[in-house]
């Protein structure tokens, strides 16, 4: 799962997910996990191994680390709601996928992903400039 590895923590550089920055006193910093996951084909091989680096919101602080929570979940009312607004008027209907997707939440400061870490940099923080998964800004409070 290591080649997981490595691929995602390339997307979340390419997308300029955190940039280093040195650690000051007044940081809360977060820290982080790998989440391995298994995707299975229908004959129930193996597809593929997925891996994602997760934030520990457990170290967060409120009015500190984020002030507002947001829910990722779409209403099944809203997608009806679409749906038939979508049919009624004819419109072409089409499907995306969305490989990475990302909040927008408040600056956040987390430690250097384990196996990732920087040898010239090993004082410094990651300063998010996106949210990642398991970041309290990603549900409801």
């Amino acid at each position: 799962m290591e080649a997981s590895n490595v691929r995602r923590i390339h997307v979340l550089l390419a997308n300029g997910t955190w940039s280093l920055v040195p650690k000051q006193p007044h940081f809360n910093i977060i820290g982080n996990n790998w989440d391995f996951r298994l995707k299975w084909d229908p004959d129930g091989s193996i597809a593929r191994y997925k891996a994602r680096l997760v934030a520990k919101a457990f170290h967060q602080c409120l009015g500190i680390d984020y002030t507002e929570t947001y829910s990722l979940v779409t209403k099944p009312q809203t997608i009806k709601l679409v749906l038939c607004i979508v049919l009624s008027n004819g419109w072409p209907l089409c499907q995306k996928d969305v490989n990475n997707a990302f909040l927008h939440g408040s600056i956040s400061y987390m430690s250097q992903p384990p196996h990732f870490v920087n040898s010239h940099f090993l004082d410094y923080a990651c300063k998010l400039h996106k949210a990642l998964y398991g970041l309290k800004e990603a549900y409801h409070a």
